[in-house]
Formats: structure tokens, C-alpha cells, sequence
């Protein structure tokens, strides 16, 4: 039967359900320029409307994943396992994951990507790192995933190239918020990889573009049971972000963070308790150590014996960075002409953050991207961040600010000043909001 796009936007459009075909003809359509621009927004239109059921997302997952390369690791002698954040401020976790898992037993082919919005970028970090090749051939990823057990790179151009064209669309046609369509977008990247077990890190808060537990709930359940349906083991940890993570924002400013972090001359708590809780549900997921708390003792090994910090040091020179990044990444890493404490105007608490509105005081010094075609200063953004609870005075800021000039400073500071919310009685959020499994 000769396939006519028209009908199956169609039979969307009238809130039909999808066959598996219909799916698959329309994505491959898509992606060999049969299905026209104009025909997918009306199809990402009528799926905003009318929605997917499970086996609707499943096979939109499955066919944008077959619609390029899916990465083969069987000739690994260990399992294959990644992460993926829904995004947030100071969320700095895939730097330190990785080499954990990598330190006890597992290959870790991370393709992550660049910032959205007030969102920090995990490729952006690392494009903070002079000679680091985030976008390496498949030889030389292959390569460093071997031998340090993990690299973190940018996808690939024939990775799900239909989420691609689909995304560009939705992102024009005012089609991007819809549960069914961003669940096949994220999946569809991350199951081409080849992967054994995903484990998901679903956002909620000011920070998070999932503001609400209700939402935030509704993502994490669609997200694990695709994938699960689709064949790659997954679980949701659902993380607060009423503040951001880490004690740093900004991209050179988020790797020394990291590098501290693995190197233990400091760690944030919070970052750390959410780091080793999703390493730890990783380890069970592949089978190395199905016991939570034995698989949380593990990790803190892998931090505390410096072979997480070995692991990274590794892919970093491995990918054309400094041999001895680690050891000396101040002296490598981009610093700003400008750094100084930002004060809040009275002595009080921090009562609340608006962490939307610190990533923008980011976008606002050059760190995030106003338009996508945007260059960033990798050197720019905020450390020494104030957590809730906070008694800021004269000699307590909120922050230190690292800036290009002064006119992107005051504006940065006056924006980090209003998200942040004083009074004697903070907020209390916990850290972990739930745990989704299949």
C-alpha cells in the first residue's frame, strides 16, 4: 500500500491510535525527505493535541532511534551504561558519574549535550577544556571508552538524525512541550547508543523545566516505561532543583568544581548524595551490585581511592586535553578578568532560589546562549553559590562572580540578587521527590 503522510497526521489529528507501520513509514519518511517540513508540524501539532499512548511512544522511540546508527558495543566485556538529566543549574553530575561507574566495572559511551535555555550544557563544560574533542570519530570514541572506561562526547551526525529535523520543527512551531514528543527525543538519542541500562535524572523545581511534582511525575514514568519497552533497562530518580546542585554555575567554574569533587578537596553535599544515589541505582540496574547499599559503599571507594579521579584524568588527555588536567587544571582552565563576592542588601537567611533565575544571571555574563548560534566565555559564571539556609552578612555572600566586564557583571549581579529570596524562615525541599522503576 502506497503510504501518504496526510493520512496518518490524519488519523492522529482525529485522536486515533498509530500502528507500529504507520509510525515507522512517517519517521522514515522524515529522515529521506518524503514526509515535507510543513507535513511533520502538522504531525508534532496533532500529537500535542491528542497525545500517545505507550505503544505509540514506544514505536516513535524505535523509529527515530533506527533512523541512523546504532552504536554496537558487543565485543565489550562489560555492561554498557549511561545517564541522562532533563536539565538544571549547577547540575554538574555526568563529570563525576561517569568516571565512577567507569572505576567499577562498567564502559560509559556518555553523548550528552549543550546548554538550553537557562540549562547548563554538559558539552559546554567540557568545550572549556583546551584540546578536548567533543565531537571525536567513531574509532577514536570506541577507543577512549575502552581504555578509560568512559567518554563523553557529542552526538554524532547520524545518531537519530530524524530528532533532529523533528525537534528543529517543534522548536518553531511552538510543539516542544508535549510528554509523548520529548520522551521520543530524549530516548531516541540515548537508545542509540547501544545501551545495556539508563538511568534517568527527571528535574523538578524552580530550576527544572518540570516545575511541578505532577509533571515532573508524568516524564519520569513515560521516560522509564518506553525505554524499558523498547529493551534497554531504565529507572528515574526524580531530584529537587529549588536550588542549583553544585556550589558553582558557569562552565570552566562547574569543571574545577567537578574536579575537586573527585579529587576530595571539595564536595558538595547535595551534589554528592545525588551523584552517588544515581551511580549506585546503576550498579544494580546492570547487575554488579544489586544491593543499595553495597553499591553506594562501592562508589564512594571509586571517590575516595582517586581511581574516579584517575578514570577522568584519563578521557580528558585521551581526547586531546592536558595529560595532567587534574593535577594542574587551574593552570589550564579559562579565568576571568573579573572576580569578586556579590552581597545581598540586608543581613538575613535565604529563605528561597530561584535557580531559573541564576542560570539566566549565567546567560546574562555570556555563559549560556541568548540565540543558538550564540559563543559562549567558557570562564564565566558563579561560585561559592549560597544553599537555602544560609545566613548572608557583610562577610557571607551569595556568590562570587566571575565576569568579562563590568557591565555584564552589575547586570548579572542584580539578577542573581532577586532570585534569591530572604527570610528568617528558609524553605525545606527534599532532595530525592521519588523513585521510578519499570
Amino acid at each position: 500500500m502506497v503510504f501518504l503522510p496526510q493520512e496518518v497526521i490524519a488519523k492522529k489529528r482525529d485522536g486515533e491510535q498509530l500502528s507500529k507501520a504507520e509510525i515507522g513509514a512517517f519517521i522514515a519518511g522524515l529522515t529521506n525527505g518524503e514526509v515535507k517540513p510543513e507535513q511533520a508540524a502538522a504531525f508534532a501539532m496533532a500529537v500535542f493535541f491528542q497525545n500517545m499512548n505507550l505503544d505509540e511512544r514506544i514505536a516513535l522511540t524505535q523509529a527515530m532511534r533506527d533512523s541512523g546508527d546504532v552504536l554496537d558495543w558487543s565485543d565489550f566485556d562489560a555492561p554498557i551504561l549511561d545517564k541522562h538529566s532533563t536539565g538544571g543549574v549547577g547540575d554538574n553530575v555526568s563529570l563525576m558519574l561517569a568516571p565512577i561507574w567507569a572505576a567499577v566495572g562498567a564502559y560509559v559511551p556518555m553523548i550528552s549535550g549543550r546548554g538550553l535555555g537557562h540549562t547548563g550544557g554538559t558539552l559546554d563544560k567540557f568545550d572549556a577544556i583546551p584540546g578536548y574533542t567533543t565531537s571525536p570519530d567513531n574509532a577514536l570514541f570506541r577507543k577512549v571508552v575502552r581504555k578509560a572506561g568512559c567518554a563523553i562526547i557529542g552526538q554524532t551526525a547520524n545518531l537519530a538524525p530524524a530528532d533532529k529535523i523533528m525537534y528543529g520543527i517543534r522548536d518553531v512551531t511552538a510543539t516542544v512541550e508535549n510528554v509523548s514528543l520529548i520522551t521520543s527525543s530524549i530516548l531516541s538519542k540515548k537508545l542509540a547508543a547501544g545501551l545495556d541500562a539508563l538511568v534517568l535524572d527527571v528535574k523538578v523545581g524552580t530550576g527544572a523545566f518540570m516545575r511541578t511534582a505532577e509533571d515532573a511525575d508524568e516524564l519520569a514514568k513515560s521516560l522509564v516505561h518506553v525505554a524499558n519497552g523498547a529493551g534497554v533497562k531504565t529507572s528515574a530518580l526524580i531530584t529537587d532543583m529549588n536550588e542549583p546542585l553544585a556550589s558553582a554555575a558557569g562552565n570552566a567554574v562547574e569543571v574545577r568544581n567537578a574536579v575537586e569533587f573527585l579529587t576530595g578537596v571539595h564536595q558538595d553535599q547535595r551534589l554528592l548524595d545525588v551523584t552517588i544515589e544515581l551511580a549506585a541505582l546503576g550498579l544494580g540496574l546492570v547487575g554488579i551490585e544489586n544491593d543499595m547499599e553495597a553499591a553506594r559503599q562501592k562508589c564512594h571507594e571509586a571517590l575516595d581511592s582517586g581511581a574516579a579521579a584517575e578514570r577522568f584524568g584519563k578521557m580528558v588527555s585521551l581526547l586531546g586535553g592536558p595529560t595532567d588536567f587534574i593535577e594542574k587544571h587551574d593552570k589550564h582552565l579559562p579565568t576571568a578578568p573579573i572576580v569578586r563576592d556579590v552581597f545581598a542588601e540586608r543581613t538575613d537567611t535565604v529563605a528561597s532560589i530561584d535557580a531559573k533565575g541564576v542560570g539566566m544571571a549565567v546567560v546574562v555574563l555570556g555563559g549560556g546562549r541568548k540565540t543558538p548560534t550564540d559563543k559562549l566565555n567558557y570562564a564565566v559564571g558563579f561560585d561559592k553559590i549560597a544553599p537555602i539556609g544560609t545566613s548572608l552578612d557583610a562577610q557571607t555572600p551569595i556568590a562570587r562572580i566571575h565576569a568579562a566586564d563590568e557591565d555584564s557583571a552589575s547586570e548579572a549581579a542584580m539578577r542573581l540578587r532577586k532570585a534569591y529570596h530572604l527570610n528568617e524562615e528558609p524553605e525545606k525541599h527534599g532532595l530525592f521527590h521519588g523513585l521510578i522503576t519499570a
